[in-house]
């Protein structure tokens, strides 16, 4: 654990939460902010900065706990729907560093609009990116 951060202190009780879910690994807590109510925060107990920094194994038990939480979530708040969403780096929104995930429950008139979309230039393009993600992917 990190002895400043933020999310190290509330897993070590240091700080207040309204804890939803607790095990050995994670903490799952309502977001101070929320977007809607019942806006939850999942954490690893342990200090990773963000998505890269967790282990594979970290982030398939992760998944599999957000999963849960996601759907009890949508039941408690009854909402029309969930965005889980991690931001990773400033750049992304990312103001804890400390990996997280958002489990933020939706509603069909709570007015948030997604991000506007900037189609490709062309199918050139399109097709260029795809290439460059893949070989960066496959040489690691």
């Amino acid at each position: 654990m990190n002895n400043q951060c933020v999310f190290c202190k509330i897993a070590r009780k240091e700080l207040p939460a309204d804890i939803t879910h607790e095990d050995e690994d994670f903490l799952a807590f309502l977001d101070i902010n929320p977007v809607n109510r019942g806006h939850t925060l999942l954490i690893p107990k342990s200090h990773y900065a963000n998505l890269y920094d967790l282990s594979d194994e970290t982030i398939s038990k992760m998944s599999v706990l957000m999963k849960k939480i996601a759907a009890s979530v949508k039941r408690a708040a009854k909402a029309d729907g969930i965005n889980l969403i991690m931001n990773v780096e400033g750049a992304a929104g990312q103001i804890v560093p400390h990996a997280h995930f958002h489990i933020i429950p939706r509603f069909s008139n709570d007015g948030l609009r997604h991000w506007p979309g900037k189609p490709y230039a062309n199918k050139e393009e399109s097709a260029e990116m795809a290439n460059a993600i893949r070989r960066i992917a496959y040489s690691q």
